[in-house]
């Protein structure tokens, strides 16, 4: 592969490194680089593999990029976003990450909890640990916590002629964060906001309404004066606005269509989102990777809190399973 094909130049000293995510529908993830004469900035990395390693040594490379004398920003504690940082880290690098989620890595107890919480929810308990063994977070994820630089909202960062604020976007993740650049209207969104593919919102902790606060992360960037959206996945584009009106429909059309399914009977999450519409290429529920049945389950739960603290459904235990069923039949 050539180095043409690795790294973009976005415009002057911002740069794109397209990172290959082996076993991933999502087939990239784009690393973000500031590139400054006396520190740059990494934003996001890619899984611990080798492949993405490669690349990214490959592409910093290219840059002239010194790891020395450059620091990383973490937009959110997901596999392919995270993982690469100990590999990449120097003992001058300073790591830039979220409150949430660095309390999340400092008292991870593994996948367990939410295996058992998959159980309840009517996930087959004989497929869960091929589940487990089929998550990115397993499969290329890494046991470290970083010694963090802790950024909240309003927070900024100055690398070379660009300046970013630190905008709290949690809904995708607890703590996920987008950089603002307010001079040249620049937003890195992370998996906040994406063009072709609406972002995975799971929430399998019940004290969460992870969807509800991606919907309101999402009316708070869609205020923003942007004309260059950079996102963790796919293409960069332009029209923020209409992309937010478009998402939000999304999960309005979701809420419905959960809605719509209850009519029938109360049913486990597993049961829902085995009958919701994915965009997948599969002849149907039972064909669908282990992974994507994972990922949809947790997505059907975030919906299923948000439709509870609004009242429109109950949940209540059938044996050892909790089912959902409307307030009003």
């Amino acid at each position: 592969m050539k180095n043409s094909d690795i790294v973009e130049e976005i415009c002057s000293d911002l740069f794109c490194i397209k990172v290959p995510l082996p076993d991933s529908p999502l087939k990239y993830l784009n690393s973000y680089v500031v590139r400054a004469p006396d520190r740059s900035l990494i934003v996001d990395t890619g899984f611990n593999h080798k492949l993405c390693f490669d690349t990214m040594t490959t592409g910093l490379d290219f840059l002239g990029i010194n790891l020395a004398r450059t620091d990383i920003f973490v937009t959110h504690f997901h596999a392919d976003h995270f993982s690469l940082v100990p590999k990449l880290k120097t003992p001058t690098t300073r790591i830039y990450f979220n409150r949430p989620e660095t309390e999340l890595l400092e008292n991870w107890q593994g996948f367990g909890p939410m295996l058992k919480k998959a159980d309840q929810q009517g996930f087959p308990k004989e497929r869960l640990k091929e589940a487990l063994e089929a998550h990115p977070g397993s499969k290329f994820g890494v046991k470290w916590a970083p010694e963090a630089n802790i950024l909240s909202e309003g927070h900024t960062l100055t690398y070379g002629d660009y300046t970013f604020t630190c905008i709290e976007t949690p809904g995708h993740t607890l703590g996920h964060i987008c950089l603002y650049e307010t001079a040249k209207k620049i937003l890195i969104s992370g998996d906040h906001v994406l063009i072709d593919i609406s972002p995975n919102i799971q929430c399998w902790n019940e004290s969460e309404n992870l969807l509800k606060n991606y919907l309101e992360s999402l009316e708070k960037v869609g205020k923003l004066d942007v004309v260059s959206v950079l996102p963790g996945h796919r293409r960069r584009f332009t029209d923020l606005k209409s992309r937010v009106d478009e998402l939000t429909r999304h999960h309005e059309n979701r809420l419905d269509e959960i809605c719509g399914i209850l009519n029938n009977a109360p049913q486990s999450a597993y049961e829902i989102a085995a009958r919701m519409k994915w965009d997948i290429k599969a002849s149907c529920w039972e064909d669908f990777p282990i992974a994507q049945q994972w990922f949809a389950t947790g997505e059907a739960l975030s919906h299923l809190r948000y439709l509870e603290e609004r009242g429109d459904i109950i949940k209540k235990l059938s044996g050892k399973n909790i089912c959902f069923a409307l307030t009003k039949v």
